[in-house]
């Protein structure tokens, strides 16, 4: 589990300020598309995706503060802040592929939070075995993400998209350890660098979306 945990920290230092670099600098094949997107409808989905995705790093971390004080009932509120945040996610594709693509999302993203959650518990527990199975099914649900929106949406590099969610599983299992450990200064600096690369997420899917539906924008 040490090499493994190793392996998605560096995951973190290095995709986080590639990932800044592509989604903020990169030029792609459809840059001539977006530039008629409008601005100001570009700025305004960014914006609401981006509180959707913050929503998701502070719902979890609400289910692994609760879980941490053993506090069952703060549990299960939290984790059902987690599925409606999941649920207004998937709901946001929807008016560019279609419900079915808006179910298949909520469906995979229910997978990554089981896995997380997994994680969180072996976490807690201790058991290393349980943390290696929730890294395996953590790497499972990325690249079965990674699949699905690449294939909807060509400026949407799967080995991108990839690299992004391995860096964003790294983050939730770092501040999981670091919450267990009461290391609350070095989990404040990973919520920093958490919110950082979640908006980096959500920027990288809205400037698809303008580029493959400009006219939508």
């Amino acid at each position: 589990m040490r090499h493994t945990f190793r392996a998605l920290s560096v995951f973190v230092l290095l995709l986080s300020p590639i990932a800044c670099a592509h989604s903020a600098d990169s030029p792609t094949a459809a840059a001539p598309q977006a530039s008629q997107a409008k601005p100001i409808k570009v700025a305004e989905t960014k914006a609401v995706l981006r509180d959707l995705w913050l929503g998701h790093i502070l719902s979890i971390r609400n289910v692994a503060v609760a879980t941490m004080d053993k506090n069952a009932s703060a549990r299960s509120v939290a984790e059902t802040g987690v599925v409606a945040n999941a649920e207004q996610i998937a709901r946001s594709i929807e008016p560019f592929y279609g419900k079915p693509a808006s179910d298949k999302l909520f469906t995979l993203l229910a997978g990554h939070y089981g896995a997380i959650r997994d994680h969180l518990d072996a976490t807690v527990a201790g058991s290393a075995s349980q943390q290696e199975a929730a890294v395996k099914a953590l790497t499972a649900n990325a690249a079965e993400i990674s699949t699905f929106l690449s294939g909807a949406n060509p400026y949407l590099p799967k080995d991108t998209l990839m690299g992004l969610l391995m860096a964003h599983a790294a983050h939730h299992i770092t501040q999981f350890q670091q919450l267990k450990d009461g290391d609350y200064a070095h989990e404040a600096d990973t919520w920093q660098g958490m919110k950082q690369h979640i908006y980096v997420v959500a920027d990288a899917l809205t400037e698809a979306l303008a580029t493959q539906f400009p006219k939508k924008f």
